[in-house]
């Protein structure tokens, strides 16, 4: 079944989350309950526009099928979060689910402070009514460190206590993550800078452009290696990326990340702002992707943004992280695939689940313009790269379209579209995520060319009800 009412819009995604209209930004709280999986989103339910931040809320038994539910945070007025209900996460504290997040009040002057609200029914499945408490638990950054950046805490546990990171940014324009200790969630102590853009690897994979790093989220893969997501800011939101490395207690009582590789962690341009559930044999992953058009466009369509599918995220032996589409995502398949081969044109669905995989040079064309131009991914195998050419459709008016190669051993490509989103999977090595908005006369279809062993589509399985 569709998550969303049904559009006139050809570009909206139809099976991955959004509200049915207006404004969503970044996943929050990602959060298992009961046997049902709970996310929860930056949502302004009034306009398609960055204003108004509530969060909303969708819930799921198989991360395929999510139900809406009622808005589960509102700003209060002449509260903490006056201003907005910004992201965070949501723990369990003594049997109770428990919002951690950011508020900002009117005077909002760039710094939030930690706001805690919690489930008023926690014996309800559906998690629907939530009561903030009045004052925060941290009414902002620690004296001394010139922060001009703080928002975005994600609550953690390690070496059997609980913890929490908070994204900053400080006035020299160095980008850093704030640990404090929070056994108890309504009484935090500050326990240093846990990591900061002078790191040697982190500076190596990002580079300096980075003033703020927000959203950090932080999971241990079944192997005992510990990753840090961070979304990059610039002065707005830049890219993401991610380090691993082992995490321990350190001398003082708080802990040390020793960080051991680092890089991208998506490769395109429309995802940001991740947030990762940590389950016992796995972590799951759902990003942000924003609208790469005008102004104009997403008022006429009345919706703005759409979370990405989720993905399962892991670390190789080496370091480098192992990103998978979620194995439930097979559970959307129609029952038969709509192709098996396509040396011959094969019209394509608004969505789709495409694998491709080649011994060789592999051309994948997706989408053919009137003029002739076309969408295409490149697999070549020998030369190590998957080359994504967008071509004929640029993200801005202005923009003139440059390739995205990703370097990257691999023989198979996994792509996921749902109508404007496109996540690109190479092997489970690398993944790219881009907005491509069709146009009237453009023509979907799908033409493998060169050394492709196998090619299997899946259209989305027909709805059950509604």
């Amino acid at each position: 079944m569709s998550l969303t009412a049904r559009s006139l819009d050809p570009n909206a995604p139809r099976f991955r989350v959004r509200p049915p209209a207006n404004w969503i930004n970044d996943p929050n709280g990602p959060f298992r309950w009961r046997d049902r999986y709970h996310l929860f989103y930056q949502h302004n339910p009034d306009a398609p526009v960055h204003a108004n931040v509530h969060w909303g809320h969708v819930s799921s038994h198989d991360l395929v099928h999510w139900e809406h539910h009622p808005i589960a945070l509102a700003p209060t007025p002449g509260g903490p979060d006056e201003a907005g209900c910004w992201s965070g996460c949501v723990v369990d504290d003594d049997g109770v689910p428990t919002a951690v997040y950011t508020g900002v009040d009117r005077r909002h002057a760039g710094l939030g402070s930690i706001c805690l609200a919690r489930a008023l029914m926690p014996q309800d499945e559906t998690l629907t009514d939530w009561r903030p408490l009045p004052a925060p638990v941290v009414s902002g950054p620690p004296a001394g460190l010139d922060v001009v950046m703080f928002r975005d805490p994600f609550v953690f546990r390690c070496a059997g206590r609980r913890w929490a990171l908070v994204g900053a940014g400080h006035a020299d324009g160095t980008a850093s993550v704030l640990l404090y200790g929070c056994d108890d969630l309504t009484d935090w102590r500050f326990a240093g800078v846990l990591l900061d853009g002078n790191d040697p690897v982190a500076l190596d994979a990002f580079g300096d452009r980075a003033v703020g790093w927000e959203c950090p989220q932080l999971f241990v893969t079944p192997g005992g290696e510990w990753v840090l997501v961070l979304s990059l800011w610039d002065g707005d939101p830049w890219a993401t990326g991610c380090l691993t490395g082992r995490l321990e207690p350190d001398t003082e009582g708080g802990l040390r990340f020793g960080v051991r590789a680092g890089g991208r962690l998506d490769h395109g341009r429309d995802f940001y702002a991740p947030a990762v559930l940590q389950e016992p044999d796995r972590a799951l992953m759902w990003g942000w992707s924003w609208e790469a058009r005008d102004r104009r466009a997403v008022d006429r369509a009345g919706w703005a943004g759409v979370l990405t599918a989720p993905r399962v995220v892991d670390v190789r032996p080496d370091g480098a992280l192992r990103v998978v589409p979620a194995p439930e995502l097979e559970l959307a398949r129609a029952p038969e695939p709509f192709v098996t081969a396509a040396r011959r044109p094969v019209p394509l669905p608004g969505t789709y689940d495409l694998t491709v995989t080649a011994s060789g040079r592999t051309t994948v064309r997706l989408l053919k313009s009137a003029s002739g131009a076309e969408l295409t991914v490149l697999l070549d195998p020998d030369d190590g790269t998957v080359t994504l050419d967008r071509g004929d459709w640029p993200r801005t008016e202005t923009e003139r379209p440059t390739p995205i190669v990703v370097r990257a051993p691999a023989h198979e490509v996994r792509i996921l579209v749902d109508g404007s989103l496109l996540e690109l999977f190479i092997g489970d090595r690398a993944t790219v995520t881009e907005r491509v908005y069709r146009r009237a006369d453009d023509v979907p279809e799908l033409l493998v060319t060169g050394s492709a062993t196998g090619v299997t589509g899946w259209a989305p399985a027909p709805p059950t009800h509604g």
